[in-house]
């Protein structure tokens, strides 16, 4: 039986959030893929109050699309442009969003998160924190300057149209998309919160088949 988490979507990513760790180093951690994915599917249950948080959760790597088997997991093989990991959900504390380029592997990268979600939700249980507050280092982007999720391909379009501060005629979703690339870019002075997000709009019109 497969360790993937059954709800959660898992893609390539379109592009880095800022600047790539240019000195990784590798982890020591040793637990294998596997163990990994049973965690992380455990922290995405305690994160979600509703069935549709579950449903939001996401993994991107940097693997080519074609890198996917039809069931929406990579193959064994797939071979990674880069280590970096991007995992994101809409959670009961909002919509969290957590890259990690650190290690030399985007296994031992996605362990890293799935470890970090593992002890934010332990500190609530010596009474330190009572509303989430250690995960708002780690939300998406303020509420007020973009939506909280993608439900739909519509969402995203309407938000990538939104942060690039153009509509013409022509408008597609690849030129939406890279107009909004190019306003919100982190190396052209964006907000790399804002630009992550673009990357999360990218992700949903590749799933349902726009781009």
């Amino acid at each position: 039986m497969s360790a993937w988490p059954d709800r959660m979507k898992v893609g390539p990513i379109g592009e880095w959030p800022g600047e790539l760790t240019r000195e990784r180093h590798a982890s020591k951690f040793s637990a294998t893929l596997n163990d990994t994915l049973r965690l992380l599917d455990r922290e995405i249950w305690h994160l979600a109050d509703t069935r549709a948080h579950q449903d939001s959760a996401e993994l991107l790597i940097a693997v080519p699309a074609g890198a996917f088997r039809i069931d929406g997991r990579p193959y064994a093989n797939a071979k990674a442009e880069h280590p970096g990991v991007i995992f994101s959900m809409e959670s009961r504390h909002g919509q969290l969003s957590y890259p990690c380029d650190t290690f030399t592997t985007w296994h031992d990268n996605l362990r890293a998160i799935a470890l970090a979600l593992e002890a934010l939700r332990k500190v609530d249980r010596y009474g330190v924190t009572r509303h989430g507050e250690q995960y708002r280092g780690f939300l998406a982007i303020e509420a007020t300057a973009a939506p909280a999720g993608f439900a739909s391909s519509k969402d995203a379009l309407f938000f990538l149209a939104n942060v690039s501060g153009e509509v013409r005629q022509d408008w597609t979703p690849a030129t939406a998309l890279r107009a909004a690339q190019r306003a919100t870019h982190p190396d052209r002075g964006g907000d790399a919160a804002v630009f992550q997000r673009v990357t999360l709009a990218e992700a949903k019109l590749r799933a349902e088949g726009l781009l």
